[in-house]
C-alpha cells in the first residue's frame, strides 16, 4: 500500500527473497514517488522535498547502481545560520578557517558532537551485515537493541539536547547549531529524540548526494524492475479472512472507476496509519488492531523563483551575499526553518549557480504557508511561487512508544520506522527488514528472527 520509497523498495526486496514468481500489486492514488517529488520552474525540474542522501546510505547506493542511475553533479555552495537578526555562524571556502571559527565560538563542542554521531553511526552500520545474512526483527525495539543495546532503545525516549549536554556539548552550541540542523531536517526543536537527532546530524556532517534526474527515479525504477502491477487507487481498509488455516487479507480500495477489493496472502502498509494522516479501517481482526497514537508535523515547501532580498540578512549589496543555504535558530519571530538556492535535478557540465543578484530558484521550508508580507521580506521580487503542504514527519515530542512492525500474521507496517528516525535510508532499511521478516515467517525460519548476540553469530558465520 503506497508507491513511495517504502512501497517500491519493499516490492523489490520481496521479489528478491520470494523469487520472480511472486505477484506484486502496489496501490498508489497520487503518483509513484510519494514524498520524493519534483516541481517544474521554467521548464526545469527541482526537488521539492526529499533532497539529499547521506554517503553511507548503502541501500540507496545499491538501488542507483542496479537501476543504472547516476549521482547528480555537485554544485558547491556555502551555508550560514541566521538568528533573525544576524548570522551566528558562517561557512567559508577554507576548511581550516571553518574549523577555527567553530572552535573559537564553541570550544570543543563540535568535536564532542562528531564523536557522538560517529559512535551511533558505527553501530547503526551493523544492520547491513545482519541483513546480508538474512536476519530480521519483528519490532523496532528488537532492531535497535541488536544494533546498540538498551542505549539505542533509550535514545528514542530522551531528547537529543539532553544526550548532547551529557557528553559535554555546550548549551550555546545546541541552541545555535543543533537547533538549526533539526529545524532544517525535521522542522522541529532540539527536543526530538536522540536517535532521530543523531541520524539528522549525521546527514548534516557527512557528504551527501542526489540522483541525476530526481530521487523519485529510484521508486519508478524499482517498480519497473520488479514488474509490479501499480493500481491507481486509494486503499481504504483491510479485512481478515482465512483460507485453509492461513490468513487471507481482503484489500478494499477506491479508484476512478469506483470501489473494489482483492485478496492477498500478504499485505505491507507503507503509508502512515496515524489518525491525522489516514482513515484506514481494519475489520474482522481479533484482537482488533489498535489505533496509532501520535501526530504528524505539517511542513510547507515554497519553491520561489525570484530575487533574494539580501538586505534582510544584513547585505545591502546583493552582489556580496555569499550563501546558498540559510539555516535558522529556534527564534520565535522567525517564520521559516531553512532556505536553499537549489539546482535543477538535471545538471549539465556547463551549469553554474546563479549569482546572488540574479533571479534564482529558492526552496523555503516553513511550518505555515508564507504570506505576502513574509515573501516580500525574503525576496525583492519574484516571478513564481509554488507551495506544497504535506504532513512531513512524525511529531516526535508526541510519541510515547514505538508503533509495531507486525500488525497480524502476514500484515506488516513499514512506516512505523519513521518514529525511530525518518530518512530515505531508514525507510530502505525498514523495507529490507520487512521483506526478510515476511520471508522468514512464511517459511518458519524462526532462527533468523530476533536473534540475540547477532554480532557474535555473524562473525562466526563469516
Amino acid at each position: 500500500v503506497g508507491a513511495g520509497l517504502g512501497g517500491s523498495a519493499v516490492a523489490y526486496f520481496l521479489q528478491q527473497h520470494f523469487g520472480p514468481q511472486v505477484q506484486l500489486d502496489v496501490y498508489e492514488p497520487v503518483g509513484v514517488g510519494g514524498r520524493l517529488a519534483t516541481v517544474t520552474v521554467n521548464k526545469q525540474q527541482y526537488e521539492s522535498r526529499g533532497a539529499s542522501i547521506h554517503a553511507l546510505s548503502l541501500h540507496m547506493q545499491d538501488f542507483v547502481k542496479i537501476l543504472g542511475l547516476k549521482h547528480r553533479r555537485e554544485v558547491a555552495g556555502k551555508s550560514a545560520i541566521f538568528s533573525g537578526e544576524h548570522f551566528v555562524l558562517e561557512e567559508t571556502d577554507w576548511y581550516l578557517l571553518n574549523l577555527f571559527r567553530l572552535w573559537w565560538h564553541y570550544g570543543i563542542s563540535f568535536l564532542r558532537l562528531q564523536m557522538w554521531v560517529e559512535e551511533v553511526m558505527e553501530k547503526f552500520m551493523r544492520i547491513y551485515k545482519y541483513q546480508a545474512h538474512g536476519y530480521a526483527f519483528s519490532s523496532l525495539e528488537e532492531l535497535l537493541r541488536s544494533l546498540g543495546g538498551d542505549t539505542f532503545v533509550n535514545m528514542t525516549q530522551r531528547s537529543v539536547a539532553e544526550s548532547l549536554l551529557e557528553v559535554g556539548v555546550t548549551q550555546r552550541f545546541v541552541d545555535d547549531v543543533i537547533a538549526a540542523v533539526l529545524r532544517s531536517s525535521y522542522g522541529q526543536s532540539v527536543l526530538v529524540p536522540a536517535f532521530a537527532g543523531a541520524m539528522s546530524l549525521a546527514g548534516a556532517q557527512g557528504s551527501t548526494w542526489a540522483v541525476e534526474g530526481g530521487n523519485k527515479l529510484v521508486c519508478s525504477g524499482l517498480l519497473k524492475l520488479t514488474k509490479a502491477n501499480v493500481i491507481p487507487a486509494r486503499v481504504t481498509g483491510v479485512s481478515l479472512h482465512s483460507s485453509e488455516g492461513r490468513a487471507l487479507y481482503q484489500v478494499h480500495y477506491e479508484g476512478s472507476e469506483g470501489q473494489g477489493s482483492a485478496f492477498y496472502d500478504m499485505v505491507v502498509v507503507t503509508t502512515p496509519l496515524h489518525p491525522s494522516r489516514s482513515n484506514f479501517t481494519f475489520e474482522n481482526f481479533e484482537p482488533p488492531i489498535a489505533d496509532f497514537p501520535g501526530a504528524f508535523q505539517p511542513s510547507v515547501t515554497s519553491v520561489v523563483h525570484g530575487y533574494l532580498n539580501s538586505s534582510y540578512f544584513g547585505f545591502p549589496d546583493p552582489k556580496l551575499f555569499p550563501f546558498a543555504s540559510i539555516l535558522t535558530t529556534d527564534t520565535p519571530d522567525l517564520f521559516f526553518n531553512t532556505m536553499d538556492n537549489i539546482c535543477p535535478v538535471n545538471i549539465s557540465a556547463a551549469f553554474r549557480r546563479k549569482q546572488p543578484q540574479e533571479a534564482a530558484v529558492w526552496r523555503v521550508l516553513s511550518q505555515q504557508p508564507l504570506d505576502k508580507q513574509q515573501l516580500k521580506t525574503l525576496f525583492r521580487s519574484y516571478y513564481s511561487v509554488q507551495v506544497t503542504e504535506w504532513q512531513a514527519y512524525p511529531r516526535y515530542d508526541a510519541a510515547k512508544s514505538l508503533p509495531p512492525i507486525v500488525l497480524h500474521e502476514n500484515l506488516f507496517y513499514l512506516s512505523s520506522v519513521e518514529w525511530v528516525a525518518s530518512s530515505m535510508e531508514m525507510i530502505a532499511v525498514a523495507a529490507k527488514n520487512v521483506a526478510l521478516l515476511a520471508y522468514n515467517r512464511w517459511y518458519q525460519d524462526l532462527e533468523k528472527i530476533d536473534q540475540k548476540d547477532l554480532m557474535h553469530k555473524v562473525k562466526t558465520e563469516l
